[in-house]
């Protein structure tokens, strides 16, 4: 495709230098220019890609797209090298790769979630009960990127626009008609699903977190409404749409006030389209009843806690949108046994439960301790810790609702990253010593997060639920620069066995 051909989707403020020029990729990253090549230079946080204008045109980069005039230097008597000035190179970067890629977007159904907590289950749902349907899908999200036969860890949640453009041209290649996505508000806010136009689009709730990266709580609103706004107008289809909104959230009616699609509002609490009642929670699952404008449900569902019925009630949507019987998406919700690392039951024999979760969030805490708290028979046991290098805020309220709702915590390292993990406990800490004795429980510090979790095991009794809160399907943990592996599910099975070849 000529770059004349691929600026075609881009607001353009300047452009000069030869047009008819083919391009075979487009990039961001100056390390993998290569002869035909199209650099977008981009102002990241650390470094701007306007730096590197000279080097990639030496290294055969057919042009350059830039926020700012750059006059490149050509040899006497060659054609002018192609300089492109954009306003936002960030969102002409997902653009242009949506285009080389001849919009993959338009020939997919696209289900996009947002929201701070719940995504990864809603999309796991909605990847079962569309396959359930006969669809083939893609599914892209915080546990891995997986598609036909390729199975990819993620790097983010919502890959890089160029990485995600590839990844959706090959579903479409592979004969795949729906792409599901978690879409993240880090990347909302950059861009990275620039191309993309959604038909189905899903908000789950909104809680702290990311303020270290959208500095306060109304801009991470504000790039979690993009998906509503920007990225489901009809500009390459031209069938129905539909939007999502969790009733029970208190942003919920801001955003279909906002949402350019129809809405359907789904929620447990407050008054909604498609609405749960009788629910009725154990620790063997989870039955309720359902109000929808297709007709009533009657769910029995494997997973566990109130969050899940939400979750349910955001995939229940999702297949009724895509016209599904309500009695299909009730033999498929029985079906579903778990998702990775969410409220991930570890079984060894023992005569207590034990529960690995990726709740990371003081809202997703609170949720998780408070399905653990409706079906526990016993005392409820939390190992959790806080994230280096992301939002501090968070820390001492995590850890006030830790001893607040659990019967006995153990604060631990999650990834320390570049911090001390010292620091970061002294900061959860200081949450908890804010709080009355006589209104939290006891609570002990070990840094070795192996060493906490076999402690929680260790002290379980019969009946007894521990919570091994942070992780979830996360398979390392990150100290200093450093990854190393670290699976909370394999350090509890295997502390759960060296407990029961004590008895």
């Amino acid at each position: 495709m000529t770059l004349q051909e691929l600026l075609d989707s881009l607001e353009v403020t300047t452009a000069y230098g030869d047009l008819r020029v083919e391009v075979l990729d487009v990039t961001d990253d100056s390390r993998l220019v290569k002869p035909g090549s199209l650099f977008v230079a981009i102002r990241g946080e650390r470094v701007d890609g306007h730096r590197f204008v000279p080097q990639v045109q030496e290294k055969g980069a057919v042009g350059v797209v830039v926020e700012e005039p750059i006059r490149a230097q050509v040899a006497e008597g060659q054609a002018l090298f192609p300089v492109i000035c954009v306003p936002n190179s960030r969102k002409a970067l997902g653009l242009l790769a949506a285009r080389l890629h001849s919009i993959p977007s338009s020939q997919l159904t696209m289900i996009g979630v947002t929201g701070t907590n719940g995504k990864t289950t809603v999309t796991h749902l909605a990847k079962s009960l569309l396959e359930a349907q006969g669809h083939s899908v893609g599914l892209l999200g915080t546990v891995g990127y997986s598609y036909g036969e390729k199975q990819l860890s993620a790097s983010h949640t919502t890959p890089g626009a160029v990485p995600l453009q590839g990844m959706l041209a090959e579903m479409v290649t592979a004969g795949m008609d729906v792409a599901v996505m978690e879409v993240s508000s880090h990347a909302l806010a950059m861009d990275r699903v620039a191309g993309c136009e959604f038909d189905i689009v899903v908000f789950t709730n909104l809680t702290q977190d990311h303020l270290d990266f959208h500095s306060t709580f109304d801009q991470y609103f504000q790039a979690k409404k993009r998906l509503f706004t920007d990225f489901v107008r009809n500009e390459q289809k031209a069938k129905p749409k539909r939007a999502l909104i969790n009733a029970d959230d208190p942003y919920a009616a801001a955003l279909v006030e906002s949402c350019l699609i129809p809405v359907w509002t789904y929620g447990i609490h407050q008054s909604a389209d498609i609405s749960a009642e009788h629910v009725e929670l154990s620790m063997k699952g989870t039955t309720f009843s359902v109000k929808s404008p297709c007709g009533p449900l009657h769910v029995t569902s494997q997973l566990v806690g109130e969050h899940n019925v939400s979750n349910m009630l955001a995939a229940i949507g999702i297949g009724l949108a895509m016209g599904m019987s309500p009695s299909a998406v009730e033999r498929m919700l029985a079906s579903v046994t778990n998702v990775p690392g969410r409220f991930e039951r570890i079984q060894e024999g023992q005569p207590f439960t034990v529960v690995v979760d990726y709740a990371h969030t003081e809202d997703a805490l609170h949720r998780l301790l408070l399905a653990a708290k409706a079906v526990k028979r016993g005392r409820v046991i939390t190992v959790f810790g806080c994230g280096g290098d992301r939002d501090p805020g968070k820390r001492p309220k995590m850890g006030q609702v830790a001893v607040r709702e659990s019967d006995w915590v153990v604060l631990t390292s999650d990834n320390p990253r570049t911090e001390n993990p010292r620091v970061i406990l002294q900061q959860i800490e200081m949450g908890i010593r804010d709080i009355p004795a006589s209104q939290r429980c006891s609570y002990e510090v070990i840094a070795d997060r192996a060493q906490a979790i076999i402690r929680a095991i260790d002290v379980a009794r019969h009946d007894d639920l521990v919570l091994i809160a942070g992780k979830g399907h996360e398979d390392y943990q990150i100290l200093g620069t450093e990854k190393i592996h670290f699976d909370d599910r394999e350090v509890a099975r295997e502390a759960i066995r060296q407990r029961m070849s004590r008895v």
